[in-house]
């Protein structure tokens, strides 16, 4: 028996105990994406990847480490319901292998159906390709990153199980046009705004789903320059997009310090403790668009693009520098969050129309809704997450 038959046969038991896990916590109830996950090695898609140390910097565990009890590690590792970072650079993670739970949620919500074809944006290490191809075939399914070395490897990673989908390496954004039209488009990067070629590449009725906001999209395309829907109730954070029009990156240098001693400061009667709700900050996304909470010694910090920043004081006050008051964005959405009762997500979608996008509550056309900004310049896509 080779050493790859032995890693096979150890991994059945793992990858049906993972399969069972998603099963039952509400997971996989198509039986046809059961079959896919069932039939899928994810350990040939993960050869290396890379644990995050609590004091910083990465472990890396390998199918090739020298250590036996290391590469038992590794392929137990392989089927863990947990995101694994695969590569890294400077440091920095710049692509995953998503969590599984969070894939098959993703595939289902995709409402696939024999016959269509699929554009995935951001191709990671290839399995989310190879279980798209397991449901609709090799041929129907093309994937796309800006990344050269990424789009090698899982170009070698889908060879390896004989699954021989169309890897491209481009810009995500601009889809796939030599390929289209397709039924289904997916990504696996966080977007600051939907690319205008998407529904453009896409079927009158068929679905796009992305992240957006910590939260995902699944939008039906109603024409070339049209698409709408809402977000699924469920949370997911993935890597932001890269490359030309992506969001601007924000260094958060400019933050208040916590201290009282940068920036000027007021008082709030909003509790900084609202921030601390993974819905609270959905909302906060939405309304504020550029708005991102970080965890900062004292309380949160809220920062935004521009430079502006408000750090919350628990004893009722904020510090603010930058432009602009960013804490009275936090105070308007938590008025609108208790006058609405804590929406969950799902009271929220998306449109698209004519070159404008935006995000609401309830209703398109409702009295809560706020315009998406798109980031400057073409739309970049980042390596995904897949």
């Amino acid at each position: 028996m080779t050493e790859g038959d032995r890693y096979a046969t150890a991994a059945l038991p793992l990858r049906a105990r993972l399969v069972r896990r998603i099963a039952a916590a509400g997971g996989l109830a198509d039986p046809r994406w059961r079959s896919a996950f069932d039939d899928v090695p994810r350990h040939l898609f993960v050869p290396v990847y890379h644990r995050p140390r609590s004091g910083g910097g990465f472990t890396r565990l390998s199918v090739d480490d020298p250590d036996p009890r290391a590469r038992a590690r590794w392929l137990s590792g392989a089927y863990a319901d947990v995101p694994l970072v695969t590569l890294v650079r400077d440091g920095e993670p710049v692509s995953s292998s998503s969590q599984p739970s969070l894939m098959a949620a993703m595939l289902e919500a995709l409402r696939v159906e024999d016959g269509q074809r699929a554009l995935e944006i951001g191709a990671g290490t290839g399995y989310n390709a190879a279980l798209l191809a397991r449901r609709l075939g090799p041929e129907a399914v093309t994937t796309v990153d800006l990344d050269a070395e990424i789009t090698g490897a899982a170009r070698a990673h889908l060879d390896a199980v004989g699954c021989p989908v169309a890897v491209v390496t481009g810009d995500g954004a601009l889809g796939c046009p030599e390929r289209a039209p397709y039924d289904r488009i997916v990504a696996t990067c966080e977007l600051p705004s939907v690319p205008e070629a998407w529904p453009r590449q896409c079927r009158r009725g068929g679905l796009i789903l992305a992240p957006f906001a910590a939260g995902l999209i699944a939008l039906r395309v109603t024409g070339p320059e049209r698409a709408e829907g809402r977000f699924l109730h469920t949370p997911a954070y993935f890597v932001s997009l890269r490359g030309t029009g992506a969001a601007p990156r924000r260094d958060g240098s400019g933050a208040p310090d916590g201290t009282g001693t940068g920036g000027r400061s007021r008082a709030s009667d909003t509790p900084p403790r609202v921030l601390e709700s993974e819905l609270f900050r959905f909302l906060l996304g939405l309304y504020a668009g550029d708005a991102d909470v970080r965890w900062t010694p004292g309380g949160p910090t809220v920062t935004a693009a521009d430079g502006s920043a408000a750090h919350a004081v628990r004893e009722g006050t904020v510090l603010l520098t930058g432009p602009r008051d960013l804490w009275s964005a936090v105070e308007e959405a938590y008025a609108l969050w208790c006058s609405e009762g804590q929406p969950p997500r799902d009271r929220f979608g998306m449109s698209v129309e004519d070159g404008r996008q935006w995000t609401w509550l309830d209703h398109p056309d409702g009295p809560h809704r706020w315009e998406v900004r798109p980031a400057p310049g073409a739309a970049g896509v980042s390596r995904g997450r897949s």
